[in-house]
């Protein structure tokens, strides 16, 4: 059974944080979040529309049309996070 941690605090967290809150969703462990993986953070949080949104983020965010947020992609999901779901991410 996997270790879920706590929802982003209302103070807001780091770019480093955020990446690692998120790999928790990444069930498969291949280093990617896929719309399915996305929803799945959405919920947690409590967001509605998971769904939708998650595919919003996912073609937003994705560049090289995988399918997939990787790494490279990770500064598309952040402002995506920030703008549409109202997370508070710095780069402190």
């Amino acid at each position: 059974m996997a270790i879920i941690r706590a929802v982003p605090s209302a103070r807001g967290m780091s770019v480093e944080e955020f990446k690692e809150w998120l790999k928790q969703f990444d069930v498969d462990g291949d280093g990617r979040i896929s719309k399915g993986e996305l929803r799945e953070a959405i919920r947690r949080r409590g967001g509605w529309f998971a769904t939708l949104r998650a595919g919003r983020a996912v073609r937003r965010a994705d560049r090289d049309n995988s399918g997939y947020v990787d790494d490279a992609e990770i500064e598309n999901l952040v402002a995506f996070a920030q703008k549409d779901l109202g997370m508070k991410i710095s780069s402190w």
